[in-house]
């Protein structure tokens, strides 16, 4: 599966080989995180946030989106800076262990939540969640450092699916552990929170021993990190010609990804508000959509690097659409499930064909920065997406018709995706 692969003419990967085992530890950090997102974010803190802290569905769904929104603008913020910095110390990994750690402990916190702990869940929620999705910008950079050209695609998709299945295997410890455990202070629920904790921390070591940072760190005073990192950052915004397909792929990702973001992270309270799932059923409704979303990952990554990161994303968001609509109209559960796997198998090919078509188009230079970029992408599109949904539900009481909502993110993004020049973007990178 992990190929060694050795630099070809013209990629932007600056070592001359890449050994299975590099490929493989960048690829277990997916893995590794896998039970944060799957765990925490879609599947069973926030019903447990919605159900059993607040009490209440609506009040509920307003308030955890409210939390996704935050966390959202702080790392849109800060990320594209941090980046930077991360570029020019050549410390990447020095930044991934860091928002590692805080992801850890925050995480760990959430474990003492109890009814009625509203606004103390949603800090150390928020405090987690930046962390997560700060660390996702510093292991996208290594992308473009263990890959070429002709295999980025697949090495991506690899990541994607290993992430999968690591969630999958996690959802099914989780499930366990929930008939398994006393309920007592619903301590089955909260134990799943520590085993997230266990599993990030476990499973990224091979992350942190095995995967090379690339370059000489540069050791200078703190604060010329900071000002370097607001020139390269400003270097970058007055070039933007020169990576304006690059531009256009962020703002493309920026709309679709709203709403892919909103629901998925929103699927576990959806399937409980609408069609009464209960927490054991929406762990079940994990499991089937990480199977399904590791396969499309996986096998769409031999498809992306066959017809090109931007093909391959139409293809998904005009599934998405189709399957946005019928499960925001699925009188049954039956119709509700099809869906849900729908979306799924599009879920993994979507996120793994955008970080590659962005990793194609990245100067050597700026691997971090530009994920930087695209984790600010990432963040303000998961602020309107659950901002619209949330404020559906409090106006209309009616999730059908925030879900509904979500398709008109997958249209507009399809229109703006048709705006990149692909070649162009990859030339531009490698001149």
């Amino acid at each position: 599966m992990f190929r060694g692969s050795r630099i070809g003419r013209g990629d932007p990967v600056s070592a001359s080989a890449v050994r299975r085992r590099e490929v493989f530890s960048w690829c277990m950090y997916d893995f590794a995180n896998s039970a944060f997102t799957t765990l925490i974010v879609t599947f069973i803190f926030s019903a447990y946030f919605m159900q059993v802290i607040v009490g209440d569905e609506v009040r509920g769904t307003v308030l955890w989106t409210r939390a996704v929104n935050i966390s959202a603008i702080v790392v849109a913020l800060t990320m594209p800076v941090l980046g930077a910095i991360a570029d020019f110390s050549r410390r990447k990994k020095r930044f991934l262990l860091l928002a590692t750690i805080q992801t850890l402990v925050f995480t760990t916190l959430l474990f003492f939540m109890q009814p009625g702990m509203v606004v103390l869940a949603v800090i150390l929620f928020v405090f987690a969640n930046v962390a997560y999705e700060g660390g996702q910008a510093f292991y996208n950079a290594f992308l473009p450092e263990i890959s070429t050209s002709r295999n980025m695609g697949r090495i991506s998709g690899y990541g994607w699916a290993l992430g999968y299945v690591g969630g999958l295997a996690a959802l099914g410890i989780a499930l366990w552990m929930m008939g398994a455990l006393p309920e007592n202070g619903h301590l089955n629920v909260r134990a799943t929170i520590l085993l997230v904790a266990i599993w990030f921390a476990v499973f990224s070591i091979p992350t942190f021993l095995f995967l090379p940072e690339r370059g000489i760190a540069r050791a200078v005073e703190p604060g010329t990190y900071v000002r370097e990192g607001f020139r390269r950052v400003a270097e970058t915004f007055r070039h933007l010609r020169r990576y304006r397909e690059a531009a256009k792929v962020l703002l493309a990702r920026l709309v679709y990804n709203d709403g892919l973001v909103t629901i998925f992270a929103l699927a576990g309270i959806y399937s409980i508000a609408v069609f009464d799932f209960t927490i054991e059923e929406v762990i079940k409704l994990g499991i089937v959509a990480n199977v399904a979303a590791g396969l499309g990952a996986f096998g769409f990554g031999f498809v992306n690097d066959w017809i090109g990161g931007k093909r391959t994303i139409a293809i998904t968001l005009v599934v998405l659409t189709i399957a946005a609509l019928l499960g925001a109209t699925a009188e049954t559960r039956t119709g509700f499930w099809i869906a849900a796997i729908l979306i799924s198998f599009m879920v993994g090919p979507t996120q793994s064909a955008s970080r590659t078509l962005l990793g194609s188009m990245t100067p050597e230079a700026k691997h971090a920065e530009f994920f930087g970029f695209y984790a600010f992408s990432g963040k303000l599109s998961s602020i309107l997406g659950p901002l619209l949904f949330g404020t559906v539900v409090g106006v209309t009481g009616s999730h059908r018709l925030a879900m509904g909502s979500m398709v008109v993110f997958f249209v507009v993004g399809f229109v703006l995706l048709m705006l990149v020049d692909e070649k162009a973007g990859i030339a531009a990178a490698r001149s």
